[in-house]
């Protein structure tokens, strides 16, 4: 019998053609059986022929080897369909050769041991083979009877690898932008360019960070193997950069540090604070030209609580609502950012922040337009639009976009963050006049503001994200404290005068004038005030302390914080410890749950009767009926739709929630009582101390530090 391969390379029988006296004679002498041939094993695969683990290739591909080559192949023989478990085995042969410094051909060769075929073979050369010398080698397989062609037979290939052993020369760095040594230079949010060389001529890359940042490759380029890195500096100081260099083997250079001094962020080249007296014709700059206003524009406008900001300019959405410096102030085609404090009175159509003129339209806009029906935030650029966040009328926000033109990228922020994707723009060049709420078009301007504009800034240079963060901070401010150590008449005041709470039925002030030694064991912990010299006592029934009208504006970001003592170790029906509504529900509201043990903090969907409610935090923390109480806040952040349950200084992962549908309530603060389907109700039974109110987002550091 003959076997050979077939197409799939499995094995199959043909019978030989053998006379039948040949064939008698045969079966006649005992012990002679028809002998099969042995087939060869299968010429090694390049795809499965590594060079320390590099692919198998020759010339300009051929792979460069830093450490003792280790040469691989998987050899494959076909006898082993006949054998159990296909367990048949096969010798490795490999060959290595190269030109000698001499011109003579160096060779080497080696036979690993019998191994079960289909596995990998492997050659480890010795270390003291040629470097930067280029080593050709093959291999074939011998399962003892018969060899494979070599690898380099027929439509095979010779595979070429260079062991390099030597590592390139430390790298030299230089910035005319930002040099190395004590100068102090500009500066935050402008780019600048680091040269990157080598003495040695086989650098393939460099691998580079800066200080603080991640680590990140450029390409060696050039005749000199040089590579040109960019950075923007997003902070002022002492800045490193840190350079090695990288030949094809993989072989590191001695890092090389270079250390430059980045100046502050350069000022606006224009700014109009636009805080100018009421009735006044022209805006006075703080950076670039003085601007006039037109006959819409009113200077003395309100101003965005918990910001330097302390007015602005009201434009009325006609035509003659308009402040201009009538002169360009950015390079519409070059590096950018502008930005303003706005609050919008209508948020339909298209309307303009700032833009600057250009031809017969606007080389950019910054505003709001409309998108799927809904206002969204605008920045418009040459053809490119970017949009995102939700306009909203009576509501500030901090709006700003900017234009990259060394990446030819633009974003827009919203309340300092980003919002949406960074896009690429193709800007057109804007030498026109700057506008303030309105835009040029056609036939004249257009897209005109209505409502507020504050603090117009423009830069020539990359606003960073940490420096526009700032920009749109709004430090909470204080609204209400009060301490509830006294209430004559049933009024207990407010710490600066402002709206006090006005004691119900089941309401009283405690104090302890002569308390009790606490190392007395007669001395009860219940009987102390929960702060200070008193705190409000509530009977459960009818119990609360209420302002005449709102404290905080629930629509906006607010924070309201209160300690709280449940007189109950085991209270019989939920109680509401703070609120503030409107005439059938509570925009918000913290209650204690005595189904499982946890502080609530409750949102309703609307001032409407039946209106739906939904427990968006959960906190649980028994209380127990007795000692200090506890500390609870909600912190409610419009701009991110967030809104956070703090108990005793911390905020699990159940105490913040995605809330977007807050409304601005018109009831008073309610202390110890909450709105329910019947009316007022979950009356609380225990003590409640130091209610404080802000305008604004304490953040978890100043939640903690209230108590």
């Amino acid at each position: 019998m003959r076997v050979t391969r077939s197409a799939t390379g499995r094995r199959r029988s043909r019978w030989l053609v053998v006379p039948s006296a040949v064939v008698g004679a045969m079966l006649a002498t005992p012990g002679l059986a028809v002998a099969a041939t042995n087939l060869p094993p299968d010429q090694p695969s390049i795809p499965e022929l590594k060079s320390s683990g590099k692919d198998c290739a020759a010339g300009e591909s051929r792979p460069y080897v830093r450490s003792a080559p280790e040469l691989t192949a998987v050899l494959r023989d076909p006898e082993a369909d006949d054998q159990p478990g296909g367990a048949s085995k096969v010798k490795g042969e490999f060959e290595a050769w190269w030109q000698g410094s001499g011109g003579a051909e160096q060779r080497l060769t080696y036979t690993t041991v019998a191994l079960q075929q289909g596995t990998s073979f492997s050659w480890t050369l010795p270390g003291d083979i040629p470097s930067d010398t280029v080593i050709s080698w093959r291999v074939r397989a011998d399962d003892g009877e018969a060899v494979s062609p070599w690898s380099s037979d027929g439509a095979g290939t010779v595979c070429e690898f260079v062991y390099d052993k030597d590592a390139p020369a430390q790298p030299a760095v230089s910035s005319g932008d930002y040099p190395d040594g004590d100068a102090w230079t500009d500066g935050v949010g402008v780019h600048g360019t680091f040269h990157i060389t080598s003495p040695s001529e086989d650098v393939e890359f460099y691998r580079y960070d800066f200080l603080g940042g991640p680590q990140l490759t450029v390409q060696a380029s050039g005749p000199d193997g040089a590579a040109d890195i960019d950075y923007l500096p997003q902070s002022s100081g002492l800045h490193g950069l840190t350079v090695q260099a990288f030949d094809r083997a993989g072989n590191g250079s001695t890092p090389a540090n270079y250390q430059f001094r980045v100046g502050s962020g350069r000022a606006p080249v224009a700014r109009w604070k636009l805080a100018d007296a009421a009735g006044s014709r022209t805006a006075v700059a703080e950076a670039g030209p003085v601007a006039r206003a037109g006959a819409g524009a009113a200077f003395g406008g309100d101003a965005p609580s918990g910001t330097d900001v302390t007015s602005s300019v009201r434009l009325d959405g006609t035509g003659h609502g308009f402040v201009t410096p009538d002169a360009p102030v950015v390079a519409a085609d070059g590096t950018f950012s502008v930005g303003a404090w706005v609050r919008p009175a209508a948020v339909d159509g298209t309307r303009t922040v700032v833009s600057q003129d250009t031809g017969q339209g606007p080389a950019f806009t910054l505003g709001l337009r409309q998108a799927d029906g809904k206002p969204v935030w605008s920045f418009g650029l040459g053809g490119t639009r970017l949009t995102g966040g939700a306009p909203e009328a009576g509501k500030w926000a901090y709006v700003l976009g900017r234009y990259d033109a060394r990446t030819g990228k633009a974003r827009l922020y919203v309340d300092g963050k980003a919002v949406g994707d960074e896009q690429a723009a193709t800007p057109v060049v804007g030498d026109g006049n700057f506008q303030i709420g309105r835009a040029r078009g056609t036939d004249g301007y257009r897209d005109r503001w209505q409502g507020e504009i504050g603090d117009v800034r423009a830069y020539d240079r990359v606003a960073v994200p940490d420096e526009i963060a700032a920009l749109a901070a709004r430090k909470a401010q204080l609204l209400g404290h009060w301490a509830l150590e006294t209430a004559p008449g049933g009024v207990s005041a407010e710490s600066s005068g402002g709206q006090p709470l006005k004691l119900g039925p089941g309401a009283s002030i405690f104090r302890l004038d002569e308390p009790c030694d606490p190392l007395d064991p007669d001395c009860d912990p219940g009987d102390w005030p929960l702060a200070d010299e008193g705190h409000l006592n509530l009977d459960g029934v009818s119990g609360h302390a209420a302002t005449e009208k709102p404290v905080v504006d629930t629509g906006d970001s607010f924070t309201m914080s209160a300690t709280v003592r449940l007189a109950d170790q085991e209270p019989d029906h939920p109680m509401t410890a703070l609120s503030q509504g409107g005439e059938h529900r509570d925009a918000f509201k913290v209650r204690y749950a005595p189904s499982t043990y946890s502080w609530e903090l409750v949102m309703s969907h609307a001032d409407e009767p039946g209106a739906a409610e939904t427990v968006v935090a959960r906190i649980e923390s028994p209380d127990g009926g007795q000692g200090a109480g506890h500390r609870i806040a909600v912190v409610h952040d419009g701009t991110a739709n967030r809104i956070t349950l703090y108990v005793d200084g911390y905020a699990e992962t159940a105490g913040t929630a995605e809330f977007s549908d807050g409304w601005t309530s018109g009831g008073g603060l309610q202390v110890g009582r909450g709105h329910t389907a019947d009316g007022w109700g979950e009356y609380l039974h225990g003590a409640v101390d130091q209610v404080r109110a802000f305008s604004g987002v304490l953040t978890a550091a100043e939640v903690s530090a209230l108590w």
